[in-house]
């Protein structure tokens, strides 16, 4: 009996334990949307610093066969630094719509490897998320960096935090 009781106290600690993980998470996506709802204007994400990335070919809407990430807009003060912020992404990204509109989707949390690693024994995390490392030789050409995309305001069938988004499209 006394050992019935030890696991069901320990069933509902885990249970707690699940549920604080997923409060935070919830909370730091609220954090993140609170920090992006201006740049659902574009007009005001390059007004905050946020200009045009395009990768090394000078291609500015990424995608591929698993879907889209959409056009990215950078904040090259926010990836020089070697700090993480829900609410300040280093680059917000839109997806182009069929009107020439710009609609803001997904932001991307992004420090340079060399940044992070010097202050850090492993990978960035944000909402319970552990950074994927993208090695140098990348379609950026930029050194090695950790990166994390996050789909705020845009459903993604392949996950909230997948690079890519099937529902995203370029011209």
């Amino acid at each position: 009996m006394r050992a019935l009781t030890a696991l069901a106290a320990l069933a509902a600690m885990l249970a707690l334990g699940a549920a604080s993980a997923s409060a935070a998470q919830g909370d730091g996506l609220a954090a993140a949307r609170a920090g992006t709802a201006k740049f659902h204007s574009n007009a005001a994400a390059q007004g905050a610093g946020y200009g045009l990335l395009v990768d090394a070919a000078g291609i500015a809407c990424i995608d591929n066969p698993a879907g889209g990430m959409g056009i990215h807009y950078v904040n090259g003060a926010l990836v020089g630094d070697d700090r993480v912020d829900a609410a300040t992404p280093e680059l917000v990204v839109y997806e182009p719509e069929t009107n020439g509109r710009l609609r803001l989707v997904a932001a991307e949390y992004v420090v340079f490897q060399d940044a992070w690693d010097a202050h850090h024994s492993s990978a960035p995390e944000l909402f319970g998320q552990e950074f994927e490392l993208v090695k140098a030789g990348n379609r950026y050409g930029l050194p090695p960096f950790y990166e994390l995309h996050a789909w705020l305001w845009k459903h993604n069938p392949a996950g909230t935090f997948d690079d890519w988004n099937p529902n995203v499209t370029c011209p």
